[in-house]
Order: C-alpha cells, then sequence, then structure tokens
C-alpha cells in the first residue's frame, strides 16, 4: 500500500503546516492579539488623520461625510468599552442565533434522531450507488454537526467492507462529504445563523437598513450539493480506492467485528416508531408556517411590501422555525422510541446542548469586542472604501475578485479551523468592500463557505482529524496522519476547483444565491 507513514511527518509541505499550525495561540486569544493590533493601528492612523469620504451618507448641505479614524483609546471610546461590554457581547448578532437553533438540535440529537436517521439512510444505500449515498448523506448529515463525524463516518467503512470494497475509501468518502461539503446541503441548518449573523454585523457598516436572510445561499449551497456530489464519487472509484490496500472484502468484516455494529442488520421497532413520530412531527411544524403564512392576519407576509420582499417575516422567522423543527423532532423521536421519559429529559438535553456551547461562548465574547472595536475606530469602513476604489479601478471581474477570497479562504482554513472564527476577522473587511464594489454581503457569504470546506479535510489542526484517523486505524494499523492527509489531498483540491468554477458561473451569469439574494448590490 502506498501510504505515508508516522515517521515521515518530520518532513515536507504537511509537516510544515502542522507544525505552523500548532504554534497559533487559541482562536479566542487570535481575537485578542488582534483587538490589540487594531487598538495601536487606530492611534497611529488618528495621528496621521487618515480618512475617507463616505459613499452613501451626506451631511445637510448635500456634500459626502468625512469619515475619520478614531483612537480606541479615546476617553469616549474607553468609556464605550467598559460601560457598553454587557450589551456589546448580548448584541453579537450570531449569539441570539446559534443559542436558539442549538436548543433545539440539542435535542434532536442527545435523543438519539439525528444518529438513528442518518444510520437508516445508510442502511439503504445500493450497491451500485454505494459511494454517491454515502457521500450525499454525509453533505445532509452535516446538518448533525459532531454527530455525522462520530456516527456517520464509521458506519461508511462499515457499510463499504460489507459491500467487498475498501473500508478506508468508505471513511474517505465520508469525510470528504461531512466536512469537505461542509456548507453543502439542500436544506439551510445551523451553519446559516452562524455565518449570516457575522455577515449582518460587517454588511451594516455600509447599510444599516441590510436585514439578514437566513435562506440567502440556499440556491448555492444547493447547486453545491451536486456539484461535489459527482467529484467525490469520481475522487473515491477512480483515485483513492485503486491505491489502497486490496485486503480480502472477508478480512476487512472479520477485522471490525464486534467494533461497530453495522446498519445493515435494520433498525429496531422503537427506533423505527420514533422516526415515524418525528416525520409527523417535522410535518405539523411546517404545516404551522404554511398556515401562518396564508391564515388569518398571514403573520409571516407583509402585505404592505411588495414582490419577494413580502417574505421578509417569513425567512427571518426560520431561525424559530428550525428551533421549533428540531426540538419537536426530537422529543417526538424520543417518546416513540423510548429516550424521552418527560419533559426532564428535554430540560437536561437542552441544558447539556449549551454547556457544549461553552467555548463557543468565550470565543463569541472575545469576536464580538473585535468586531464592535472595529467598527468604532472607521478603520474597517476607510479600508473597505479605500480597497473598493482600488478594485474598482483594477477593472478585475467580479468572479475573479471572488476567487482570490475563496483561495485566501481555502488558506487560512488550514490553520485556523473554526468557520465563525475565520468569518468574523474577514467579514468586517470584505463585506462592506465588496458591498461597494455591487456584490451582495449573500453572494460574499457564498464564495468564504467554498473556500472554508474545500481545506477542512487535509489539515490536522481539524478538531475531528485525529478521531478520523482512529476510525481509519481499525481497519489498518499503519495508517498514519500523513496517509489520511495524502487520501484527502485530492478530494480537497478537486472540491475547491469545482466551487470556484460553480463560482465564477455564478457571477457571470447572476444566478440568485436565494429567495431575495441577488449576487449584485445597489447602493
Amino acid at each position: 500500500m502506498n501510504t505515508i507513514s508516522a515517521t515521515d511527518k518530520t518532513s515536507g509541505l504537511l509537516a510544515w503546516i502542522e507544525r505552523s499550525g500548532n504554534k497559533l495561540p487559541d482562536p479566542v486569544f487570535i481575537f485578542v492579539w488582534c483587538i490589540i493590533a487594531i487598538i495601536i493601528a487606530s492611534i497611529v492612523a488618528s495621528f496621521l488623520g487618515i480618512s475617507a469620504f463616505h459613499p452613501t451618507s451626506v451631511d445637510i448641505n448635500g456634500n459626502p461625510v468625512l469619515v475619520s479614524v478614531q483612537s480606541l483609546i479615546s476617553a469616549d471610546n474607553i468609556q464605550r468599552l467598559l460601560i457598553e461590554m454587557p450589551a456589546t457581547f448580548t448584541a453579537f448578532h450570531p449569539l441570539g442565533y446559534v443559542l436558539v437553533v442549538m436548543l433545539g438540535a440539542g435535542v434532536a440529537e442527545r435523543s438519539g434522531l439525528f444518529s438513528v436517521a442518518m444510520s437508516a439512510a445508510m442502511s439503504k444505500a445500493p450497491e451500485k450507488l454505494l459511494t454517491p449515498s454515502v457521500a450525499l448523506i454525509g453533505m445532509l448529515g452535516n446538518l448533525a454537526a459532531d454527530a455525522a463525524y462520530v456516527v456517520l463516518i464509521p458506519l461508511a467503512g462499515v457499510v463499504f467492507a460489507a459491500a467487498g470494497r475498501h473500508p478506508i475509501a468508505g471513511i474517505a468518502a465520508a469525510f470528504a462529504g461531512v466536512s469537505g461539503g461542509f456548507s453543502a446541503n439542500v436544506i439551510p441548518g445551523q451553519l446559516e445563523p452562524l455565518l449570516f449573523g457575522i455577515t449582518e454585523a460587517a454588511a451594516e457598516t455600509i447599510d444599516s437598513a441590510w436585514t439578514v436572510n437566513m435562506v440567502g445561499n440556499w440556491y448555492f449551497i444547493s447547486a453545491m450539493t451536486f456539484v461535489y456530489l459527482p467529484v467525490i464519487w469520481y475522487v473515491t472509484d477512480k483515485v483513492i480506492e485503486p491505491r489502497l490496500n486490496t485486503l480480502s472484502p472477508h478480512d476487512y468484516i472479520s477485522s471490525a467485528a464486534g467494533k461497530i455494529k453495522t446498519p445493515n442488520s435494520g433498525l429496531e421497532a422503537q427506533e423505527l416508531h420514533g422516526l415515524k413520530q418525528s416525520g409527523k412531527a417535522c410535518l405539523l411544524v411546517i404545516l404551522v408556517w404554511v398556515f401562518l403564512c396564508i391564515g388569518p392576519g398571514t403573520p409571516l407576509i407583509d402585505d404592505n411590501a411588495s414582490g419577494i420582499s413580502r417574505f421578509n417575516p417569513l425567512l427571518q422567522s426560520l431561525v424559530a422555525g428550525f428551533f421549533i423543527m428540531f426540538l419537536a423532532a426530537g422529543w417526538a423521536y424520543g417518546h416513540g422510541s423510548g429516550t424521552v421519559k418527560n419533559h426532564r429529559d428535554i430540560v437536561r438535553m437542552m441544558t447539556e446542548a449549551m454547556s457544549d456551547l461553552a467555548y463557543y461562548l468565550v470565543l463569541a465574547f472575545a469576536a464580538a469586542h473585535f468586531v464592535a472595536m472595529f467598527n468604532w475606530s472607521n478603520l474597517g469602513l476607510i479600508f473597505a472604501i479605500n480597497g473598493a476604489a482600488v478594485l474598482e479601478n483594477s477593472n478585475l471581474p467580479d468572479s475573479i475578485l471572488l476567487v482570490v477570497i475563496i483561495l485566501f479562504g481555502a488558506t487560512i482554513n488550514l490553520f485556523i479551523g473554526s468557520a465563525s472564527a475565520k468569518w468574523a476577522l474577514l467579514a468586517p473587511v470584505l463585506v462592506p468592500m465588496l458591498m461597494l464594489i455591487g456584490i451582495s454581503p449573500e453572494m460574499s457569504t457564498a464564495a468564504y463557505r467554498v473556500g472554508d470546506g474545500a481545506t477542512n479535510i487535509i489539515t490536522p489542526l481539524m478538531p475531528y482529524f485525529p478521531l478520523i484517523l482512529i476510525f481509519c486505524q481499525k481497519w489498518n494499523k499503519e495508517f498514519g496522519i500523513g496517509s489520511l492527509a495524502a487520501t484527502m489531498l485530492p478530494y480537497s483540491l478537486l472540491l475547491l476547483f469545482s466551487g470556484l468554477l460553480m463560482t465564477i458561473f455564478w457571477v457571470v451569469f447572476s444566478i440568485p444565491l436565494g429567495p431575495n439574494a441577488p449576487v449584485d448590490f445597489n447602493l
């Protein structure tokens, strides 16, 4: 087998990436250092009198408003920081969205709904379509976040082994779907409020009236699902599996016997009953939302607006919709399968979901103050105005500008794994800058997502990378970290390339990214 042994980690590009990444501080302290950096930059820029004319704001005489850099150690800004610290934290846009959605998703995950639903889907995969089935379920399963990594990926190895195929090829296909296709899905999920909350905070520096659209990338990520699907299929069957060891399929099955339960045994009666109950709960929630759109008073339709804007209340209600749907489906499944005995179990599951977000709360505190202080200084706004002028004068097509952003995001993803942490750093500059040259915040967010997912699967700094390595070592004890990185590299390169082509196509033909979410932005 042509693999890279564990002893080869001391040299080469992958080793350099691992060593360099390990030297980075925790993402929380990356924000702390960034805050210190913008304080120093604001002092210097304020002393130099750096300023720019705002492109959309005018004074009472109709003249453009001059925007100057504000020193963050001025008396007003120090007072603002210390007095408004609680408000700065709680007003951080992603915080409320994520907490609300995760309250419901925590019940769906801990009741067993996510894992059983994925196991059921895996067991129905046709043998001839095994690879695309695993890849598709992986991309759909990333709605379940941690559960997809812990449940789906090892199951994919067992299913491949049972079909007489190399189990590590199944693990690789599932890993590419869950993590490489992290943003690809036909259903908007937990990532939408996380990213679009940050986008909203950045967009408001240019247009205070801009409101977040939680399904602003729905069409784009749906298309991404079906663009990525044949890529993962081709790489698995034509590139990866032929290179892997060709042990007897019977050896694969016996080597894992008793370690991982195969999904071919089917669901237990209680699990099947729970799934049916959860399906009814989802249908009921959907019917309630439909009624709120067409029933008396139409609370989720703005009758005073025209065109697609009439549906803004519906789109903005989807955070609550996801919360209620996850909660109802998880509770219904738990009641039907016996994993939820009473309401106390629901409270416990929601509490545990919040405890899992403890680190995110610490990260959000640092990120909130970085975003707020960056905005107070006007550094981002002035940089965006001047940067937009340079980009506009460069006469580069919008698609090429977005390609550069995608490649930049894919590169820093090798060192900082958190999607929200990277976007909180990049969005305050990129979103306003691209808005000023006519690219919508939805398109900026979509481009970022392409770069963010593609390199997840090749960096040892990705939190689940060691776990995937352990799954592989159950089948081959000599399979090292270099082996896994080398196995996933073809997926990463082709996913990135196909994502770039898709983005260029989307911009050239100006295809809507989602409901009421155009590619272009007009000030």
